[in-house]
């Protein structure tokens, strides 16, 4: 009987291992299969749309009789890049705003090319786009506090109307998705500053409170490595 117990033991300790040991695998093989999976999506997709349009001369699938991929991110890349270099002269700006004032005289196409373009300056901007630091404020009651961004200091109407200071303009993100959230004016007194960056703040949002960044007192004591800079 003894001896039955104990093979029942080691056969339980040889699965527990077991599953232990795939789930590790997992945490590692998934995000690096679903990265791949992504990219290679992405590739393709953007091959499908913009490699039909290339002359069939100047396609190098014409030739050697197999389709390359990535070649319509290179036809993309560079067409981009041509238009933005022709955009930046006189006649560039001048064909640009001709365009644009016939789009401007078609009432649905207007403004959907109006929110396309907005959204793509909003996120493709680098003047003054990027938060400046983490912080926490009492939301959405006193006593429960939730992670913010500082976007700027609040200027113009909204604190003159108010009059009570000095506020921050602040965004609030929602979990698990950091792209939407809320916009709010918060006294300077009443937001606290995080050491965290935006990225490791964006990153405890993003994971609902599971990836914490390290403080400063373990990573100078040792206990846990300092994060890695993007």
């Amino acid at each position: 009987m003894a001896k039955k117990k104990k093979k029942k033991a080691k056969k339980a300790g040889l699965f527990h291992r077991t599953r232990v040991n795939f789930l590790t695998g997992v945490v590692i093989v998934a995000p690096v299969m679903l990265t791949a999976y992504l990219i290679w999506w992405a590739i393709n997709l953007v091959d499908r749309m913009i490699v039909p349009w290339v002359p069939a001369v100047y396609n190098p699938s014409t030739y050697i009789g197999v389709d390359i991929p990535g070649f319509g991110v290179i036809v993309f890349i560079i067409f981009t890049a041509a238009v933005g270099a022709l955009t930046k002269g006189l006649f560039g700006r001048q064909l640009l705003r001709w365009g644009e004032g016939i789009v401007d005289r078609m009432p649905i196409i207007r403004s959907i090319y109006n929110a396309l373009k907005q959204i793509s300056e909003t996120v493709l901007s680098k003047s003054n786009a990027s938060f400046k630091q983490a912080c926490l404020v009492e939301y959405p009651r006193r006593g429960i506090w939730a992670i913010a961004f500082v976007s700027t200091e609040t200027t113009g109407e909204v604190p003159e109307k108010i009059d009570q200071g000095e506020f921050l303009s602040i965004f609030l993100p929602t979990t698990p998705n950091p792209t939407s959230g809320f916009l709010l004016f918060v006294p300077r007194e009443d937001v606290v500053i995080l050491d965290m960056s935006v990225e490791e703040a964006a990153k405890l949002v993003i994971s609902a409170g599971l990836v914490v960044p390290p403080t400063a007192e373990e990573i100078a004591a040792g206990t846990k490595p300092a994060p890695t800079k993007t």
